[in-house]
C-alpha cells in the first residue's frame, strides 16, 4: 500500500510533504521516490498512532478488573480513537487482585484483536503511595516499597510491567529504586516528598514523574518538590493530563518549558470514559462523572474521562504547538516504553500504526499495522 502527498510526522518533529509505503505490516519507503498508484492523500496530515501509558480504562471496564473481555473492549475503543498502543495502570488493590489483572495482561499482549489498540505494558501505579498524597487511591490497601513483591508480579505477567510507581519519602524507597530501575522505569507519583527526597530518588534510578502536579507537592520558591527536583535532569520524563480539568491552561504550558521534549501526554482515563454521564467506579470506590470531570464522593478527582487523543488536541488549544503535542503523545510515551524501535513515530521497518488527520488534527482515519480501522 502506497501514499503520496501526505505531510508526515517525522523522527525530525515536525511535518514534512512527502510519500510511505507499507508493506508486511511495516512502513517502508518514508519520504522515499512516489510510486505509481499511490493512494494521494491531498496534504492530509500523518501522525504515528499515540501511545497512552496511564490509562486505567474505558467503555465500562477498567484494567484492575481482570476481565479479559472488558481489557479487549477497552482496547477497542482506545483503536477507534487513534490510540493504538497503551499500558494500562493497576490501582492501590491487594497483590492477588494485582496478579490476576496482570495475567489477563499478559493474554491480551499474546493475542491482540483485529482493529484493537495493542497492549504493550502495565504501569504498575500503587500500592507503594503515601497516605497524604493518595488521591483516588484506596488507602487499605497502601504498602511500603517491596522489590520481591514487585519481582513476582512482574515475572507473572513476562516482564510487562514497564513503570512501576512509588512515593520518594517512604521507608526503602530509594533501595527499592535501585533494584527496580534495571526491571522498568521507575516514577515518582502520590507523594508528600521533599525536593531532597526526590533528589535521592532520582540518583538512585528514578526517571519519571506520574501525572505532573496531581497528587505531589506544588511548586513554592523556597521548596520546589519533587517537580523542582525533576525539571533539572535531562532524564526525567513527566506525565501531564491535559484534558482540561485537572491543569489549568497556565500550568500546562509551564510544564512543558519545565520539561522541553520531555512531557508524555496521558489520558489517565478511568471507566467511565466514552460512557454516558453518572455513576462509576475506580478501585472499588464510587465516582460520579459530569463532563470530562470524574470525582469521587468526597470531590477529589478521580482520574479523567477523556481518551489521549482528545488530550493531545485540547493540549493544542491550550497553546501548545502541534508538532510538540504530537511528540508528547507518541515519541515520547513510547521512548518511557523502551519501544522506540517498534512504535512512537514513522520511520522504516517501524509498525505502520498511524491516523490520518487534518491540520488541526481531526482523526479522518486510523491504521493499525498497516490495516484500516
Amino acid at each position: 500500500m502506497d501514499f503520496k502527498n501526505a505531510m508526515i510526522y517525522t523522527e525530525s518533529f515536525r511535518f514534512q510533504l512527502g510519500c510511505f509505503s507499507v508493506e508486511d505490516g511495516r512502513f517502508t519507503n518514508v519520504l522515499g521516490e512516489e510510486k505509481p498508484g499511490a493512494i494521494d492523500l491531498k496534504g492530509a496530515y500523518v501522525i504515528p498512532g499515540l501511545v497512552d501509558i496511564h490509562t486505567h480504562g474505558n467503555s465500562g471496564a477498567d484494567f484492575s478488573d481482570g476481565d479479559e473481555a472488558g481489557l479487549r473492549r477497552m482496547a477497542a475503543y482506545n483503536g477507534r480513537c487513534g490510540v493504538t498502543s497503551f499500558a494500562p495502570a493497576s490501582m492501590t488493590l491487594p497483590y492477588e487482585v494485582l496478579e490476576k489483572a496482570f495475567a489477563v495482561g499478559r493474554r491480551v499482549a499474546d493475542n491482540r484483536d483485529k482493529g484493537s489498540a495493542r497492549f504493550v505494558g502495565v504501569n504498575m501505579e500503587g500500592p507503594f503511595f503515601s497516605e497524604k498524597r493518595k488521591g483516588a487511591q484506596n488507602a487499605a490497601y497502601l504498602k511500603a516499597p517491596d522489590f520481591e513483591a514487585f519481582q513476582k508480579l512482574n515475572e507473572g505477567c513476562g516482564g510487562l510491567v514497564k513503570i512501576v510507581d512509588l512515593a520518594a519519602e517512604l521507608p526503602g524507597a530509594a533501595e527499592f529504586a535501585q533494584k527496580a530501575s534495571k526491571v522498568s522505569r521507575v516514577s515518582i507519583a502520590h507523594t508528600d516528598c521533599t525536593y531532597e527526597e526526590a533528589s535521592v530518588l532520582f540518583d538512585a534510578g528514578a526517571s519519571h514523574l506520574t501525572h505532573l502536579y496531581n497528587a505531589m507537592p506544588g511548586i513554592h520558591h523556597r521548596t520546589p518538590g519533587p517537580i523542582g527536583a525533576g525539571s533539572e535532569r535531562a532524564n526525567v520524563y513527566a506525565e501531564l493530563i491535559a484534558d482540561g480539568v485537572h491543569i489549568h491552561p497556565s500550568a500546562v504550558r509551564m510544564a512543558f518549558k519545565l520539561f522541553p521534549g520531555r512531557i508524555c501526554l496521558i489520558s489517565d482515563s478511568m471507566r467511565a470514559c466514552g460512557m454516558p454521564e453518572g455513576e462509576s467506579d475506580l478501585g472499588g470506590q464510587k465516582v460520579f462523572i459530569k463532563g470530562r470531570k470524574a470525582t469521587l464522593a468526597d470531590g477529589t478527582i478521580a482520574g479523567s474521562a477523556t481518551n489521549l487523543y482528545d488530550c493531545m488536541t485540547t493540549a493544542v488549544g491550550m497553546g501548545i504547538s502541534l508538532e510538540e503535542a504530537v511528540r508528547s503523545a507518541t515519541w515520547n510515551p513510547a521512548h518511557e516504553l523502551g519501544m522506540l524501535e517498534e512504535i512512537g513515530s514513522i520511520r522504516n521497518g517501524k509498525l505502520a500504526d498511524f491516523v490520518i488527520c487534518d491540520g488541526k488534527l481531526e482523526r479522518q482515519a486510523v491504521y493499525i499495522g498497516g490495516e484500516l480501522l
